[in-house]
């Protein structure tokens, strides 16, 4: 048993970490990269390792994430496109989450999601460039959106995409504004206003580029129908 003056079990000189999170919730603690040193970051990382825990660091530069894989060693990689160091291997996924992007510049943010939503234990169905400004590409792909659980709809510019795919599904959708997009746009605040006032009933919707916060609603929705889970 630890002694009085041990430190808990978790704490680093600069963060505790939650290791209980994931028996609590069925998911584990993911690190936010953004404002934290790759010594830092390779540090949760490696404690959740120890722990017998898959780490993912979100949003992480290409350049403190070759520092971080160099600190892990074997068992890490950085996934350049949705800027993430992953530690350890998920299990197989269940159900299926689609994680649909308007354009290609939305794309960062619809990997970020589609990556957590791998690590969360998700069968992830990837929908690329499939904007309104050619809404045939949507409309060709619904028989596959429907097969899915969870729908996490990523864009930028005028934000329709979600309200459009809202109106042909009857699965939940996880809308994620994004920050592309010329002036009026305000850095995804166009978007976001759009999505918030979408007339497509039940579509919610998450904060500007926040493709993590959708693939963690999209992965509590999925694994309950999944699952088959009772609500607590």
């Amino acid at each position: 048993m630890p002694g009085a003056s041990d430190p808990p079990d978790g704490e680093l000189p600069f963060a505790t970490v939650d290791l209980d999170r994931h028996a609590r919730t069925g998911f584990p603690e993911v690190v936010y990269g953004e404002g934290k040193s790759a010594e830092q970051v390779a540090a949760v990382l490696g404690l959740l390792r120890s722990k017998g825990q898959v780490g993912l660091a979100t949003r992480v530069s290409p350049e403190k994430g070759v520092a971080v894989v160099s600190a892990l060693g074997e068992g890490s990689r950085y996934d350049d496109e949705a800027r993430a160091v992953i530690v350890g291997e998920p299990g197989p996924g269940v159900g299926r989450i689609g994680v649909v992007s308007a354009g290609t510049s939305d794309g960062a943010v619809a990997a970020e999601a589609a990556l957590v939503a791998r690590v969360l234990g998700n069968h992830v169905e990837r929908f690329v460039d499939v904007g309104v400004a050619g809404v045939h590409r949507v409309l060709r792909r619904v028989d596959e959106l429907r097969r899915c659980n969870a729908l996490v709809v990523v864009a930028g510019m005028d934000g329709a995409l979600p309200s459009v795919v809202g109106g042909l599904v009857r699965v939940p959708v996880i809308a994620v504004p994004t920050s592309v997009g010329y002036g009026a746009s305000f850095g995804g605040v166009a978007a976001l206003l759009s999505m918030l006032n979408s007339c497509a009933p039940g579509v919610v919707v998450v904060n500007i580029d926040n493709g993590f916060g959708a693939a963690f609603a999209a992965s509590r929705i999925n694994r309950a129908v999944a699952l088959r889970q009772e609500p607590a």
